[in-house]
């Protein structure tokens, strides 16, 4: 399991349709195979700011998930709407050891 937590500030006015995009985004992720969970976060005291906690199956899933069509829609749709560059932290799951997912 391969877990990346995606950290975006998105400019005050677009958080809206920020949210909206990464929403469709998301659900799309679910319906691909290597991909168990894909969370969208916002946080509570500053609401420009997200976390994307993307959950994979297997090592080669966020390569696979870089190249579908809903990614490359909502990457290039939000890219204009981020306030600094996104930035990501991977971990590996240490328990439990198999997540059922």
């Amino acid at each position: 399991m391969l877990v990346v937590h995606v950290h975006v500030q998105v400019k005050p006015e677009w958080v809206e349709v920020f949210k909206a995009a990464t929403l469709a985004n998301a659900r799309a992720s679910l319906q691909e195979p290597g991909i168990a969970r894909f969370d969208v976060m916002q946080q509570a005291d500053d609401p420009t700011r997200f976390v994307l906690v993307e959950a994979y199956r297997t090592a080669a899933a966020p390569a696979q998930h870089k190249e579908t069509v809903h990614y490359a829609t909502w990457r290039d749709a939000v890219a204009p709407m981020m306030a600094e560059p996104r930035t990501s932290v991977k971990f590996k799951n240490v328990f439990p050891e198999d997540a059922g997912w």
